[in-house]
Order: C-alpha cells, then structure tokens, then sequence
C-alpha cells in the first residue's frame, strides 16, 4: 500500500518556524519529484517546494528564501523547513510524490503528482 503521511504542521506566531514531515512508505521515492503544496480556505491549491531525484529544489516565488525542501531517501522521508512563517502561509499542507519525470516549469503543478498525503495544517497568526 503507498502512503504518505505529514506530520509537523500547528499553530505559530508571525514570524516563527515549523518544520514539516512526510514519511513516505510502500513504494520506491527516489525516482522522481516529490513535493509540497497547500491548499488556503478558498483558494486553489499552490504548489510551493518540490526537489527532483537529483537533489534540485524549486519554490514558489512567495516562499523563496524563507523555506527549504529536503528528503531523507534512506528514510523516504520529505522535509519543508519553512521559516519566517506570515499570515499569507496559513493553509493545509499535503506532500506527493510524482512518479513521472516533469520539466522543470511543471514540477510546481499538482497535477502531475499521482501519490498524495493527507495534509497537516498550518496556522501562522
């Protein structure tokens, strides 16, 4: 059975850190994208960090600077470190694994992604 499950998210004052996980498990990880997204009330859901199998990141241009992916192939575990958290990051947050190789233009785009977890939610106030 393929899962994925977060954990890490909570509430936190503007300003402060989380560190998001995913523990991935049944199925091999490491051959392609993974990445994160969220979902605001209201709002489509936003691709906002991914890493590719070579260990490339790429973000949002609203989390630029402030968050960082990373993963734990060893573990299959994805990680978002994301600091100088704002109002604006409030959202649930799910993780997915693509399991198809993407452009680099489309690996921000959920679409693609075919695993996804159940989300963990993030409240900045």
């Amino acid at each position: 059975h393929v899962q994925l499950v977060e954990s890490g998210g909570g509430s936190v004052q503007a300003g402060g850190s989380l560190r998001l996980s995913c523990v991935g498990s049944g199925y091999d990880f490491s051959m392609h994208c993974m990445g994160w997204f969220r979902q605001a009330p209201g709002k489509e859901r936003e691709g906002v960090a991914t890493i590719d199998p070579y260990g490339i990141s790429r973000y949002a241009d609203s989390v630029k600077g402030r968050f960082a992916i990373s993963k734990d192939n060893a573990e299959n575990t994805l990680y978002l470190q994301m600091n100088s958290l704002a109002s604006e990051d409030t959202a649930m947050y799910y993780c997915a694994y693509a399991s198809l190789t993407m452009s680099p233009r489309s690996q921000l785009v959920s679409y693609w992604y075919t695993y996804w977890g159940q989300g963990t939610q993030v409240t900045v106030s």
